[in-house]
């Protein structure tokens, strides 16, 4: 990657990190706060998230024909703008309606500002070349969970949860917007066409939705979502039941961001040895391993650091794989199609963690509701596992 080449892809970075941090992470840092400010149960305060992201994926398909229209640059500036726009709003909810439907909003602009439109433009501008470029984006915006945390904490703390969203607003729409714009831009204009080696005709686009491979890597990848949601969202809450203290609870929460980071460069240093397809078996497994220590840890301070290491570190990893492993299972022509296809049943997954999350707190607290995720994490394994079977025979009948 030149330094041409790097530029675009930088400024979309550092824009995704000021989106996550403004408008998704902002979520799981002041749920505490609006319950106790706001005097609302921990399952209608999540139902508000999962409605956000629900909108998001809904909304995740029409982002992907847009971009394979080549309007990227639009819809990633368009929907930071309007992020920013819903957290103004968002300062001036006083009722619980209100609060859904900010969050509604919220989810539309996550539709098209977030990982999944940054990487499906970056796959359609790069094809084969793509890998480089997300692992740059990722490993900068892993470092979105760090800023927000801290920061949101320390905003509330002195000027209450209504200044921290217009603060967040003003860097969604004065940060994000414009670096999502110059730099998708710049990707755009520069687009390698795809090789002519994916040639289904125009009727057979929606094939790949025909395929069980499809099917079994959306499933699995949905369920890491669940088990990622239903931990990331519940943690501050947790670790208040368990009894540590606020900031300790925010500093640990915090390094989620590098040791994210920390995942994609152990995972870029070892793909000469390691296959993408153990790196993925390798982090399904850590996830499930991650969630037990903070289940039977109780907030201690080595289990939860090693919690903090295992979890953020693999999950970390899947964020990249993620597009990389759809497209060699799926092909890459029409790839924002097939993105934005795969994000669908993700988000939903990751929408109704949250609040999935607090209705099995409701019913056997926090031990039944990690036990559940142990569960979820390892059928995501097999069904990941199906998928990978499932393609390579695929590929060897093709080949016959």
């Amino acid at each position: 990657m030149t330094a041409t080449t790097r530029r675009p892809v930088i400024l979309l970075a550092i824009g995704q990190t000021l989106a996550w941090a403004s408008i998704y992470y902002i979520f799981p840092a002041l749920l505490l706060r609006w319950e106790q400010d706001m005097g609302w149960s921990k399952p209608e305060v999540t139902l508000a998230i999962t409605l956000g992201v629900l909108t998001s994926a809904l909304l995740a398909p029409v982002s992907g024909r847009i971009i394979d229209a080549g309007r990227g640059p639009h819809i990633m500036a368009g929907a930071s703008v309007l992020g920013g726009i819903m957290l103004i709003a968002l300062s001036r909810v006083e009722a619980l309606w209100q609060f859904y439907l900010v969050w509604g909003g919220l989810g539309a602009a996550m539709s098209g500002s977030l990982y999944e439109p940054c990487f499906a433009l970056v796959t359609r501008a790069k094809g084969a070349g793509a890998k480089g470029s997300i692992v740059l984006i990722t490993l900068v915006a892993g470092f979105a969970s760090t800023i927000s945390f801290p920061a949101v904490h320390a905003v509330t703390e002195a000027s209450g949860w209504r200044v921290t969203s217009l603060v967040a607003a003003a860097v969604v729409i004065f940060g994000s917007a414009p670096l999502h714009w110059l730099g998708a831009r710049a990707l755009e204009a520069a687009r390698v066409e795809e090789p002519a080696h994916d040639t289904a005709a125009p009727p057979l686009r929606r094939a790949f939705l025909r395929r069980p491979a499809f099917w079994y890597l959306a499933a699995g990848f949905s369920l890491v979502a669940v088990v990622h949601g239903a931990t990331l969202h519940h943690l501050l809450s947790y670790l208040d039941e368990s009894g540590l203290s606020p900031e300790t609870a925010v500093l640990a929460a915090s390094f989620i961001g590098p040791m994210q980071v920390a995942g994609r460069l152990a995972m870029m240093m070892s793909e000469k040895v390691i296959s993408h397809h153990g790196v993925a078996l390798t982090a399904f497994g850590l996830i499930g391993v991650s969630v037990a220590l903070l289940m039977f840890g109780h907030g201690e301070p080595v289990t939860l650091s090693a919690f903090v290491m295992l979890f953020a570190g693999a999950y970390g990893t899947v964020s990249i794989l993620r597009p990389l492993i759809a497209r060699d299972i799926l092909g890459g022509r029409d790839f924002g199609a097939k993105s934005g296809a795969l994000a669908l049943p993700y988000l939903i997954g990751s929408a109704s963690a949250p609040w999935l999350g607090a209705v099995v707190w409701r019913i056997g607290g926090y031990g039944l509701m990690f036990s559940l995720l142990i569960g979820l994490i390892a059928l995501g394994a097999l069904l990941y596992l199906a998928a990978h079977t499932r393609a390579g025979r695929d590929q060897r009948k093709a080949n016959a």
